[in-house]
């Protein structure tokens, strides 16, 4: 293609994944079904078909032909009076200009350019939803499984008071704090199940080809390479919103200068026979029709202009705000790993005070409500630990999503032809 749409095609080929399922990320085979089927995949899908016939119709021309049959009588006021049955057929046409073809071509043209961009827009939203769906369900899923060996921990320890206060080792107060932390440790396991069937449900019903593993895997966040300037523009070369607007902006310049020629009407050109005085008259000719150009035409091009100025401001502020949000995301994807690192050294630290705090009380060094609040404050910096570890993740994988290194987002161009490039 040579046509001047191709500026706004950046390159879309995916950029090649891992090479291999992340363990904590759905396989890549079931990402791919799940975002085909996509409804919002689907819709955008439908449109670059609209565009695609709205392109063939613009090449096609608005002007069609005309024919015109006029039958009439003639009569002639003599003595006696005389009538004649008469036929008048013209076929007319109106003729598109020269140049005006190649820019409805050209609108046509960027009009599907824009429906690809934007249905590569519909199947990256749809992996941003499928993330984020994902990581919530990983959140309310790691969530249960730490309170769920809090709980156990806790039934341990219940027993053991148990039996100590049978034996007269210790005192019923003991037991009744070591009932109490496991009751409270109990309700919580329940309430953190019951979200994590309402996520797993939500994906379920979103998401039918997705299936849930039974466990979160515990993947350590890998380092973010530190270059922003390198992700940034990775990000704003993919961003299909970006490719959107510029797709929009030039449609919307081509329409200008389409408007422009519109200024210059098309002439109409025919041909008509007509039979009159039942035959006894013959005629042939060729017809030629010019509409007048006015006021009207020329507010038609002002508009066309203004629209693609506002569609250029559109994009230059759509630009900025990737950049901004871009920049952010690299910072949040860093930072989000930094926090868990420190979390993670704090939870470790916490687990190791909470073992020599329950060894001191089996020895009987230490009071049992010293112990309960050793472990109870390193289970929630544990959890803490645990949910940065997942934010640490999701911001990462974000980051490469956006920077079309996760997910081969472009492959639903791959069944439509070969990709466009400048």
């Amino acid at each position: 293609m040579n046509s001047p749409l191709l500026v706004v095609l950046f390159p879309l080929a995916a950029l090649a994944g891992p090479a291999a399922d992340a363990p904590d990320l759905p396989p890549q085979a079931q990402v791919t079904s799940v975002l085909r089927s996509s409804p919002m995949v689907s819709a955008a899908g439908a449109m670059l078909e609209a565009e695609e016939a709205r392109s063939r119709r613009l090449a096609a021309g608005p002007h069609e032909w005309t024919l015109r049959v006029t039958e009439q009588q003639r009569r002639v006021r003599t003595t006696p009076a005389e009538r004649f049955n008469e036929v008048d057929v013209a076929l007319e046409r109106a003729l598109r200009l020269p140049g005006k073809g190649e820019l409805d071509r050209q609108l046509g043209a960027a009009g599907v350019a824009s429906a690809k961009v934007s249905r590569g827009d519909a199947l990256h939203e749809a992996s941003r939803a499928l993330l984020s769906g994902w990581f919530d369900w990983l959140r309310e899923q790691s969530s249960a499984e730490q309170w769920r060996k809090q709980r156990d921990v806790l039934a341990r320890q219940a027993g053991v008071v148990k039996r100590r206060v049978e034996l007269g080792d210790a005192p019923r107060l003991e037991r009744l704090q070591a009932d109490a932390a496991l009751a409270q440790a109990e309700a919580q396991l329940a309430q953190a199940e019951g979200r994590a069937q309402v996520a797993a449900e939500s994906l379920r019903r979103l998401y039918p080809a997705l299936n849930l593993p039974d466990s979160v895997p515990e993947v350590a966040p890998e380092a973010i390479e530190q270059d922003p300037a390198k992700w940034v523009a990775a990000i704003l070369e993919h961003n299909h919103e970006l490719g959107v607007a510029r797709s929009e902006s030039l449609r919307a310049r081509i329409g200008a200068t389409r408007a422009e020629a519109e200024r210059r009407p098309d002439p109409s050109v025919g041909v008509r026979v007509a039979r009159e005085r039942d035959g006894e008259e013959r005629l042939v000719g060729l017809t030629l029709s010019l509409p007048l150009p006015g006021e009207g035409r020329r507010a038609d091009a002002d508009a066309a202009v203004a629209t693609a100025q506002a569609s250029a401001h559109r994009e230059a502020g759509i630009q900025r705000r990737i950049e901004a949000e871009a920049a952010a995301l690299y910072r949040r994807a860093t930072a989000a790993r930094a926090g868990w690192l420190g979390q993670q050294a704090a939870a470790d630290a916490l687990m190791r005070s909470a073992d020599l705090s329950e060894r001191a009380w089996q020895l009987g060094e230490g009071s049992l409500s010293d112990t309960l609040n050793a472990r109870r404050l390193a289970h929630e910096t544990r959890l803490a630990a645990s949910l940065a570890r997942l934010d640490a993740s999701e911001a990462r994988y974000r980051l490469l999503l956006d920077a079309h290194q996760l997910w081969a987002l472009d492959m639903d161009d791959d069944e439509h032809g070969e990709h466009d490039h400048p």
